[in-house]
């Protein structure tokens, strides 16, 4: 693995760094001094990537165990909101104000980002809008806190939360960067973005071209990184996100798409008595989902760059979120 090829030497700054404050704090042992958990996860780092034990343990004497994150995790999950009360959480006048700013703002990064991966800019400055408010919310967790106490405290999904934790410190690594410094989520998304470390590692960019990413308070890397994200998980250049459906007869609820999965074809709903507002070839397969709107029901077809959308957060409304308040920055800017 080409990472680990000399990093004593390439990740200087980080391996002293973490030397000198495990030295520091050898006298306050931390939440996790000691736990075999984290002694036999310090091994296969060591084995696997090269990581030097002692000072990967000075790292694990600062990080703490997060009981408000362990509740935040644990508690039950939320009455699943209707559509109607769902979309004015993303969708309003603050948001879309702020959207507009961060735009013009950004707007010669965002065009370089859409020619290269073309993925549009509101679709861009909609996710940033989405998960974080283009900044304000990006999380007070320390990362590590966040995924070591996810990782050795939580066991319905320690698997899951040890393997961002690894990512993790791989890309603490890899971008010279205190892991003890960087924060997020209390399920550990980062950044403007709200990357999962897996999800940096794979798709984040340097799209400034400094030498480093930086999702947290660069921009440009953030834009970059979300059209890159986009395009690699599918995203065509030029394509619409949904199609509005009438329906009719008694077999309109056997073509709802379950899951997220595009398991039907236009042509297979049309038959259950769909009928697309746009002209939508019969083969092309896509996501058929239902959502209640303030005047009812309202049927909807998802295309490619929908489930494209879903990729990100695996869930109708969030895709249909993302992408109607895409439309109204678009709107808002007068921008056809």
């Amino acid at each position: 693995m080409q990472v680990m090829r000399g990093w004593a030497t390439r990740y200087a700054p980080w391996v002293g760094l973490v030397s000198i404050l495990g030295t520091a704090q050898d006298a306050l042992a931390g939440d996790y001094e000691g736990s075999p958990q984290v002694a036999e996860f310090v091994g296969e780092m060591t084995r696997d990537y090269g990581f030097a034990g002692e000072q990967l343990m000075g790292v694990f004497r600062e990080a703490e165990r997060k009981q408000s994150i362990l509740d935040a995790i644990s508690k039950p999950a939320e009455r699943v909101k209707q559509w109607n009360e769902y979309r004015p959480m993303f969708i309003s006048d603050a948001r879309i104000a702020r959207g507009v700013d961060f735009w013009r703002q950004h707007e010669a990064v965002l065009a370089r980002a859409e020619q290269e991966y073309g993925v549009p800019a509101q679709v861009i400055v909609s996710i940033i809008g989405v998960e974080t408010f283009f900044g304000r919310n990006t999380g007070n967790f320390r990362v590590i806190d966040a995924l070591s106490t996810l990782g050795f405290d939580y066991p319905p999904r320690a698997e899951f939360f040890r393997k961002e934790l690894r990512e993790f410190l791989l890309l603490a690594r890899e971008e010279q960067v205190d892991p003890l410094t960087l924060k997020g989520s209390y399920a550990g998304a980062m950044g403007l973005p709200q990357f999962m470390p897996s999800s940096f590692r794979a798709y984040a960019v340097d799209f400034d071209g400094d030498g480093h990413i930086n999702i947290w308070n660069n921009p440009d890397d953030a834009i970059g990184s979300v059209a890159s994200y986009f395009k690699r998980h599918g995203w065509v250049a030029g394509e619409p996100v949904v199609s509005r459906a009438d329906v009719r007869g008694d077999q309109v609820e056997e073509g709802l798409t379950t899951g997220i999965e595009p398991t039907k074809t236009v042509g297979e709903l049309r038959a259950l008595g769909w009928s697309s507002h746009d002209a939508l070839r019969d083969d092309m397969p896509v996501t058929a989902f239902r959502l209640e709107g303030d005047n009812g029901p309202e049927y909807w077809m998802g295309l490619k760059n929908f489930y494209a959308i879903t990729r990100y957060n695996r869930s109708v409304m969030y895709a249909m979120a993302v992408h109607q308040l895409s439309e109204q920055l678009v709107q808002a800017r007068g921008v056809k």
